[in-house]
């Protein structure tokens, strides 16, 4: 573990004088990575830093207990070693989590996508309630969320909704949302008071950029159609919404946010991007096999990941069989504590298959 810390030492220091350099904003999407990376590993090396102090005081304490005669300094020294050796412990689990390799897609943007399952109008309603809470969650993390596409349900609520969300680190902490996204309440629309289970899937995709993904654009079909959502005058007046048709795998992607067909389109490649990549990374996951898939990660989004209980006020995340009592506070976005969670249990799981 040491050997590793000192090269990202090395490393740190390395970027620290390229981002000096007289040419390095020449480049501003480069200068923007080694920025990044220059802030990533310096939590680490302070981290170090902190571990190869104490080790230094345990020396020197111990140094001091095989060479003093003096009762006095020698009571000192078992002092500062019962002081010290459980400080040493904490910094070396905290180095070994933060030298776990990251999924290097956590710090992109993210798409998501939300559609009902069953349940009906209810489904749908709850749709919109989970759509609610991310747009919630979203504004206290300081992300930009805007929808690309929507279809409205009967009763309320969303058919299907997909947004692209934008900021730090989003796609490390929302992927964790993927899967089935499960109700038990009274619907609105029931007269006899009795409780219903409908359900919401949500799929959450990492942004891919071109040089990611490469799409020919031989392979798709555009179509292009009027707006049916808001948008003032050019709703349905304009063929600005976009519907792409990935011919070589039948991935049908639309969008109608904005009034420009250009820009329709850019987002509407975007989320195309995104999807095709998901299908690539599940093939490879197959490949590897499930055993190495982690259970809380952005996993299979047909499982059931979580309930909200309404009559009971709970809501259980069933990867961890975490519950909390706060229904209300979670359906207003508070959602850190559940991602929290899940990011410590997949860091142990990590960790376990790493000693394995």
């Amino acid at each position: 573990m040491l050997d590793k810390l000192k090269a990202i030492e090395d490393r740190f220091e390395e970027v620290g004088q390229l981002i000096v350099q007289p040419d390095a904003t020449a480049d501003i999407k480069k200068y923007s990575q080694l920025s990044k990376e220059y802030k990533d590993l310096q939590k680490i090396v302070d981290k170090f830093h902190q571990f190869q102090n104490v080790l230094d005081h345990i020396e020197s304490a111990k140094s001091l207990l095989s060479s003093e005669k003096d009762p006095d300094f020698r009571e000192m020294a078992k002092a500062e070693l019962e002081e010290l050796q459980p400080r040493k412990h904490k910094l070396e689990s905290e180095l070994k989590t933060m030298l776990i390799p990251k999924d290097p897609n956590d710090g992109k943007n993210a798409i998501l996508e939300i559609r009902a399952g069953t349940g009906g109008d209810e489904a749908a309603i709850f749709a919109g309630d989970l759509f609610r809470m991310y747009q919630r969650f979203a504004e206290k993390s300081k992300w930009r969320l805007e929808v690309l596409d929507l279809t409205e349900g009967t009763s309320g609520g969303y058919k299907e909704i997909i947004s692209m969300v934008t900021g730090n680190d989003v796609y490390g902490k929302l992927k964790y949302e993927s899967g089935v996204h499960r109700v038990q309440r009274v619907p609105a629309t029931e007269t006899q008071g009795r409780v219903h289970t409908s359900a919401a899937s949500v799929a959450v995709l990492p942004e891919m950029e071109e040089v990611e993904v490469e799409i020919n654009m031989n392979d798709i079909r555009k179509d292009t159609f009027c707006s049916s959502g808001p948008g003032g005058q050019s709703v349905n007046t304009t063929y600005s919404a976009v519907r792409l048709t990935h011919l070589p795998s039948g991935l049908v992607v639309s969008c109608q946010d904005e009034k420009s067909q250009l820009k329709n389109l850019d987002k509407a490649l975007k989320v195309l991007r995104s999807r095709l990549y998901e299908i690539e990374l599940q093939k490879h996951q197959d490949e590897v096999g499930a055993q190495r898939r982690s259970m809380v990660g952005s996993g299979d989004r047909s499982d059931k990941i979580r309930t909200y209980n309404y009559p009971q006020g709970r809501v259980t995340d069933h990867r961890i069989g975490y519950s909390v009592q706060n229904l209300p506070t979670v359906m207003d976005g508070g959602i850190t504590d559940f991602i929290e969670q899940l990011q410590i249990a997949e860091n142990a799981e990590n960790l376990k298959q790493g000693m394995d």
